[in-house]
């Protein structure tokens, strides 16, 4: 593992990695466990890819940690995924803080348990004016809900005449949304198999790099996500252009 993480170029780390951590519930039921314990065993891989992020220079790193999707699902799991919510915020606050770890949240919060509101509210207070990595966790997001949300205030202030129909362009689209202080995402993983994106951040991942994997979330662990870095590296980023005017800028 340690080879493997010697390879990668610091040159060309991705600036943000955003991650849908799929697979919990399939882990589970491959061990005849219930889908609580492969909620409770993906946590331990939520660690070390923050921890990995860190120690190779990744500078923003968003987790789909519950989609406004998740609400349908057994009472039961939403209750534990939100009960893990809660103790996980509790345990790594140490770590953000020693480890210079910003958190962010993204979503319709207001939906969320008053606890998990609290402990998100007491974290991000205390580790906002760190710097190394921020952290974003998407809890009741959809991207969907997120771009009506983005149409109606900007709506609302062309309606007040706050901002008019001719000054409304990407930036402004930008700054209204919930990772208006995030860059785009540069590289898009998804664990477990699946190759779709699930309504996580449609505006976001418009040129981000996509990295789909076999590994189910709870098996995801710093040499899968090295291995997932270096076929980033690999990978031209061209943003329109060709590969000659590509070439052509890194030799100037």
């Amino acid at each position: 593992m340690e080879n493997l993480k010697t390879t990668i170029q610091q040159n060309t780390i991705p600036n943000h990695v955003a991650i849908i951590m799929d697979g919990n519930g399939r882990w589970a039921k491959q061990k005849g466990k219930p889908r609580t314990f492969g909620h409770k065993k993906g946590v331990d891989s939520v660690r070390a890819i923050i921890e990995a992020s860190v120690e190779i220079g990744v500078n923003y790193l968003t987790l789909y940690a519950f989609s406004t999707e998740n609400w349908n699902r057994p009472k039961i799991e939403v209750k534990t995924l939100m009960s893990l919510l809660v103790s996980s915020l509790r345990k790594e606050l140490k770590t953000f803080v020693e480890n210079d770890i910003k958190l962010l949240s993204i979503g319709d919060l207001s939906h969320l348990p008053k606890k998990v509101q609290k402990e998100l509210t007491e974290v991000i207070e205390k580790t906002k004016n760190n710097k190394t990595l921020t952290l974003t966790l998407a809890l009741n997001y959809g991207a969907r809900d997120e771009i009506v949300n983005v149409i109606k205030n900007i709506s609302k202030k062309v309606v007040n005449n706050q901002l008019s129909i001719e000054e409304i362009n990407e930036n402004i689209i930008n700054n209204h949304l919930y990772t208006f202080s995030l860059p785009d995402v540069d590289f898009l993983i998804r664990t477990s198999g699946e190759k779709r994106i699930s309504n996580f951040l449609l505006w976001q991942v418009a040129y981000a790099e996509f990295y789909f994997t076999n590994v189910l979330w709870p098996d995801f662990k710093e040499e899968n996500y090295y291995t997932a870095i270096l076929e980033y590296q690999k990978r031209e980023r061209r943003f329109g252009k060709t590969s000659e005017q590509i070439e052509k800028n890194i030799n100037e």
